[in-house]
């Protein structure tokens, strides 16, 4: 078997295996690094240097270190929507930025279970709403490959992190895309699992019956493995599927032959942008190559995707914010004339645009008169969107298409234009809503250099076919081996 690569999970977890480093060694360096790289980029928000370096002295002392666990000695970042004991989490809001939890997410504890050093936090848009990554409350985060252009979002830190080498992986949690197109974005690996494969236990609610956690990694069996560390069911989560989680990095064998692979080419036809049609199309031959059956399929109802996902998701925002009042969460306004000025100021200071725009639009569709003819007629129409994926999913095995319709696009350019911005979802929120797994590989580069993503949907709870087929296409690509020209290596360091 080959050595992995150095700035891999699983080769920063084999040379501390091995005693190559210490476990120290690597917490320090990742802290270097985010230090330094991470301010440049906006993409750390709170380093947990003290946790880190004390989980860090446990394993070094741990007289089998390869029973430690699949993640043992590695660094990670955590998107900072997901809660982390004694250590700050904000959501990107000023309504929490002085919130420290009192105890770690379920996802957190597992990574800790499996050996890894939780070393930093992550900017994002503010309760990961948002597509660039401008609407955090501490600022914008910058892609590595050109600091003028947005790493995608919410999860744009975690990606940011990640594709710069500063983290070997990280945790993002994706609504509508949050996770696969910041990670389309930036040129690394993002996985979405199946809705309710990984607890939500600890993550900072947005929309859900939409929210879930998945990691950002270089590879896709790193990806692989992260998400088995942190999947399985969950008494603190009643909509965490019960079974255990699989053992996905081992079913990658490279084999897909006899893989049929579903293309919804008319959703190409337009709106795509050249730069990222000819990458992808160009996967589709790679994927070819390697012994699978092309099938064309449509997605008759995918262009309804984005109107329904942004009714529904708007909805349950505008529920699942209320809690923010300034009595029971959150901020509170100083000197306040009486209850209801404290209510006024309190979500006015504390929340961004973005999330007002998203609570004035969700808050209208559930109002009397409008509930049924906009929110549960969207309920109804996502029913037919999931149908229509499952009937995709029937013909073939897996699904292929670009993970967004462009590369990244410059900073400060959509955001004064929201329904531009929220169309860079238009290929990503289909799967949300259906609640199967899907991920983004990366698969070439286009204009100025810059990545482009290749999107993989799976069935149902089938994310081993989805896995497997991303990773025999990044053993022919090995796109994710090029990295932006900043990023500092961990084998030079």
């Amino acid at each position: 078997m080959t050595t992995p690569h150095p700035d891999t999970l699983a080769g920063q977890r084999e040379a501390f295996v091995r005693g190559d480093t210490s476990a120290r060694a690597q917490c320090e360096r990742a802290l270097e690094r985010l230090r330094d790289a991470g301010a440049e980029l906006g993409a750390v928000l709170t380093l947990s240097a003290d946790r880190a370096l004390a989980r860090a002295a446990v394993l070094d002392a741990a007289p089998d270190r390869a029973a430690l666990g699949p993640l043992a000695g590695v660094p990670v970042a955590v998107k900072d929507t997901i809660c982390t004991a004694g250590i700050r989490t904000t959501a990107g809001s000023r309504m929490l930025h002085r919130y420290i939890p009192p105890t770690d997410a379920t996802a957190v504890a597992r990574l800790e279970q499996a050996g890894a050093l939780i070393v930093a936090k992550t900017n994002c848009d503010e309760f990961a709403m948002g597509s660039s990554n401008e609407h955090s409350a501490f600022g914008p985060v910058r892609n590595p490959w050109d600091l003028r252009r947005t790493p995608g979002g919410s999860s744009g830190g975690s990606a940011a992190a990640v594709a710069a080498r500063l983290v070997p992986a990280a945790l993002g949690s994706d609504t509508g895309g949050s996770v696969r197109q910041p990670a389309g974005f930036c040129g690394c690996a993002g996985v979405r699992p199946t809705w309710g494969r990984v607890s939500r236990a600890g993550l900072v609610a947005f929309a859900s019956s939409l929210d879930q956690i998945g990691p950002l990694t270089l590879t896709v069996r790193d990806g692989a493995t992260m998400l088995q560390a942190i999947a399985g069911g969950d008494p603190l989560d009643a909509t965490t599927i019960p079974a255990p989680a699989p053992d996905w990095a081992a079913q990658l064998t490279g084999d897909i032959r006899g893989c049929r692979i579903g293309v919804p080419r008319h959703l190409f036809e337009s709106g795509v942008d050249d730069d990222v049609r000819a990458p992808v199309l160009a996967a589709l031959d790679v994927l070819s190559a390697r012994g699978v059956r092309l099938v064309d399929v449509t997605l008759s109802q995918a262009r309804l995707a984005i109107p329904v996902y942004y009714l529904i998701a708007t909805a349950e925002a505008s529920s699942n914010l209320a809690r923010y009042d300034g009595v029971r969460y959150g901020v509170r306004a100083a000197d306040a004339e009486d209850l209801r000025d404290m209510y006024d100021r309190t979500r006015s200071e504390g929340f961004g645009a973005e999330v007002k725009r998203r609570i004035i639009l969700g808050t209208f569709v559930l109002s009397a008169g409008y509930r049924d003819a906009y929110y549960v007629k969207a309920q109804q129409v996502r029913t037919l969107i999931a149908r229509d994926i499952e009937a995709a999913l029937r013909e073939a095995d897996v699904l292929a298409l670009p993970t967004s319709p462009s590369v990244a696009f410059a900073l400060g350019a959509r955001v004064a234009d929201p329904l531009t911005m929220y169309l860079s979802d238009v290929f990503t929120v289909g799967a949300s809503l259906a609640g199967v797994p899907a991920m983004s590989v990366p698969c070439g580069f286009g204009e100025a250099g810059l990545p482009v993503g290749l999107q993989i949907v799976g069935r149902r709870g089938d994310e081993a076919t989805m896995l497997r087929v991303a990773d025999a296409f990044e053993r022919d690509t090995q796109v994710w081996r090029q990295a932006p020209s900043g990023a500092r290596h961990h084998g030079g360091a």
